[in-house]
């Protein structure tokens, strides 16, 4: 068996606090990849193990190479008892490939070695729900390192190794070797390169900031002058490319830690409806809706009992929209609309944390409709 390390020349990007458990440290974080010959355990060999971890101020990887096929347990025991050190792993596929084989070849072996106790995130799967919406043709390692503009310079896929491996051991030819490494190397510096995708899941899932608002008129196509409110907003991972959408009227753009939102703002009167509209009288005169305690002293004549669609009062004033009930009370055009709005308050206009969770109904709502 042949041991390799080297040290790397460059950190994640993405604050991994964001993602480890409380009184978890950078010195307690593996990135794992491992080469095989096959994807079933049995029926294939484990060839070479590769782990990233961070140690004397600096990132580096260590790699377990088996030179012969009789050094698979070998590799197994090295990488397992270097295991020992760590408590949270990252991987790329790893809850479908990677940890599944390495448990299956303990099994085999009669190790009894797991990851039952070991936190850990799988980028891969972490970040398979925002494909679309970052326009990825698929979720290869290579795929999304091209996303982020890396360059490899190993040549070959895993596919191609699994040859390349067999003819290193019979012939011992260096360079093999050397190809097999160098993969496995690419993999593991791609890995932590490509977690700082999970910045992308981070919008929808982390606290956002509102650091300003303010509201802005523009002239739609029809030359309609119309509003909006802007605003800025600050994320917790910076995002390795920008990014921006529209949906649902609003519009979204991003880069690094900054952002910014569009939404609409409406000047009109709307209607707020009453839900127990058996205690109401509906006014057609005044078209409005009033509580019988109040309404029982109109002549009859000038008032009918309310139904679900008129036992509401009408309020001119500045309107939001949203996508469920965050704030009310809430507002409607007409009985059956299904769009929603809440008034533009003073006092919300000075509420930041309203602000704060407005952003964050806003983009959830809009990657829920890019999603329907």
């Amino acid at each position: 068996m042949k041991t390799i390390t080297a040290a790397l020349d460059y950190s994640p990007s993405y604050p991994l606090e964001q993602i480890l458990p409380a009184e978890t440290v950078p010195e307690d974080v593996l990135f794992l990849d491992i080469e095989t010959t096959g994807l079933t355990p049995r029926n294939s060999s484990l060839y070479l193990i590769g782990c990233v971890y961070y140690s004397g101020e600096h990132w580096q990887y260590i790699q377990w190479l088996a030179e012969n096929y009789d050094e698979e347990l070998q590799v197994l025991t090295a990488f397992f008892e270097f295991l020992n050190g760590f408590r949270f792993l990252i991987h790329y596929n790893g809850n479908r490939f990677d940890l599944p084989y390495l448990e299956e070849k303990a099994s085999q072996y009669s190790m009894p070695y797991s990851f039952e106790k070991m936190n850990g995130v799988d980028i891969y799967r972490r970040i398979k729900p925002y494909r679309d919406l970052l326009g990825l043709p698929d979720l290869k390692q290579k795929t999304v390192e091209e996303f982020l503009g890396l360059e490899r310079t190993d040549p070959y896929t895993g596919g191609e190794l699994i040859s390349r491996y067999h003819d290193f051991v019979c012939e011992r030819d260096p360079a093999l070797m050397e190809d097999l490494l160098l993969h496995n190397a690419d993999d593991l510096k791609g890995m932590v390169s490509v977690v700082s995708m999970l910045a992308y899941p981070d919008l929808f899932l982390k606290p956002i900031r509102v650091m300003k608002v303010h509201a802005n008129y523009y002239n739609e196509l029809n030359k309609k002058l119309s509003q909006e409110i802007i605003l800025k907003l600050r994320f917790v991972s910076p995002l390795p490319k920008p990014i921006s959408f529209r949906a649902l009227g609003c519009y979204f753009s991003a880069e690094g830690i900054d952002g910014s939102l569009k939404v609409p703002l409406y000047e009109e009167e709307l209607k707020y409806f009453y839900s127990n509209y058996h205690d109401y009288y509906y006014l057609p005169a005044e078209d409005m809706a009033m509580h019988k305690a109040i309404a029982g002293f109109v002549d009859k004549e000038h008032r009918v009992q309310a139904t679900p669609a008129n036992c509401y009062t009408r309020k001119h004033s500045l309107y939001l929209p949203q996508w469920e009930v965050l704030f009310t009370p809430f507002f409607k055009r007409e009985y059956k609309s299904k769009e929603l709005f809440f008034e533009l308050t003073d006092e919300f206009k000075k509420s930041r944390s309203g602000f704060n969770m407005y952003a964050e109904h806003i983009l959830s709502s809009m990657y829920a409709h890019q999603n329907d």
